[in-house]
């Protein structure tokens, strides 16, 4: 395939910063020659460091991708949510995959699990019609349905289960504030170990909601948004675990992909050996330390970054107001990934 060849809904895979993705925002003119060769840069050093750390390092394009992921039963597919050109390399990939005959299920962290039922009634009504099961399945709108209604559709025109994949915002709100009995009973939480979780591990959560959140929350307040983040991945593991069998690619943000602290940890011994995690990062990455990156994803994509505003600034006015209206703070999506809903 091409490079730049347009694909639904204005998605397109560029390697250049200003024509990455036309839904995630352009850089000016005057900026986008630097900023592209900054993107380039740091991209090759970060990919440089991982490959010393043994994690595999991709190219963004999508015939490398589909030849990673291609014979893993679970595939966890990254993302930083508002990124355009990550989304295009992903469906580009699994369009690939799917042209040399594989038929995976693709679990969606957009959809909350209670809603499987109605996306379900709504292939039946109405057969083809991705715009209609996205608002049965009552899809949150801050979510970029112009990044997800893609992949609804190539599912559709597949005939691929849909799996509604998250848990909702009501129960991560009443996990945050109640507790693991809020959900769980008392056996489930024995079994599942949450009553006796490392401290490394929930202190690697509690590191990692303060940085998505630009240090910006209160410290007593990091346990109650871990604990709704662990809910989150404890729900997505055990929606795609009926359909690994079958095979099964989860569309998520990084920090659930996460090999070390995310959905792979609620999976079995047996499991995590079928399971393959890719993380798609951009330039700013590079910062972090690329041990790090190799402990956290078997593989690493680095792909332009995208105009955005300073998500610090935007998420300090927020916190803002809720502080002058008080009351408890409810946990946001994927804390790790910028631009979240």
């Amino acid at each position: 395939m091409t490079k730049g060849r347009v694909l639904t809904d204005g998605l397109s895979i560029r390697s250049n910063t200003s024509e990455t993705a036309r839904g995630a925002g352009r850089p000016q003119r005057h900026v986008g020659r630097a900023r592209s060769l900054l993107a380039c840069v740091s991209a090759a050093l970060l990919l440089a460091d991982v490959a010393q750390a043994s994690t595999l390092q991709l190219p963004p394009e999508p015939e490398a991708l589909a030849a990673a992921i291609r014979g893993h039963d679970v595939v966890l597919l990254g993302e930083v949510h508002d990124n355009g050109v990550q989304h295009a390399l992903r469906l580009d990939a699994l369009r690939r995959l799917i042209a040399q005959g594989e038929r995976p299920a693709l679990a969606f962290e957009q959809f909350d699990r209670d809603r499987q039922p109605q996306i379900d009634a709504a292939r039946r009504e109405r057969p083809g019609d991705a715009a209609y099961l996205i608002e049965q399945a009552a899809g949150a709108k801050s979510w970029r349905w112009e990044f997800y209604r893609p992949f609804v559709q190539l599912a559709l025109d597949h005939g691929l289960p849909i799996v509604a994949a998250n848990l909702s915002r009501k129960d991560a709100f009443r996990l945050s504030q109640q507790g693991w009995g809020a959900l769980l009973s008392e056996s489930e939480i024995g079994e599942l170990g949450l009553d006796r979780l490392p401290a490394e591990f929930f202190d690697a959560h509690l590191r990692a909601v303060a940085k998505g959140h630009c240090d910006l929350i209160p410290e007593p307040e990091l346990p109650a948004m871990a604990r709704a983040q662990i809910g989150r991945d404890l729900t997505l593991a055990r929606s795609i675990r009926p359909h690994i069998d079958r095979g099964v690619v989860l569309l998520t943000g990084n920090g659930h992909v996460r090999r070390d602290i995310g959905v792979p940890y609620w999976l079995s011994p047996q499991e995590r050996t079928r399971a393959f995690s890719v993380g798609f990062v951009e330039p700013e990455d590079a910062r972090g330390s690329a041990a790090d990156l190799a402990g956290q994803f078997d593989a690493v994509v680095v792909t332009p970054a995208v105009d955005r505003p300073d998500p610090c600034a935007e998420l300090s006015k927020r916190l803002g107001a809720r502080g002058e209206r008080g009351g408890a703070r409810e946990p946001r999506q994927d804390p790790s990934d910028r631009g979240q809903p």
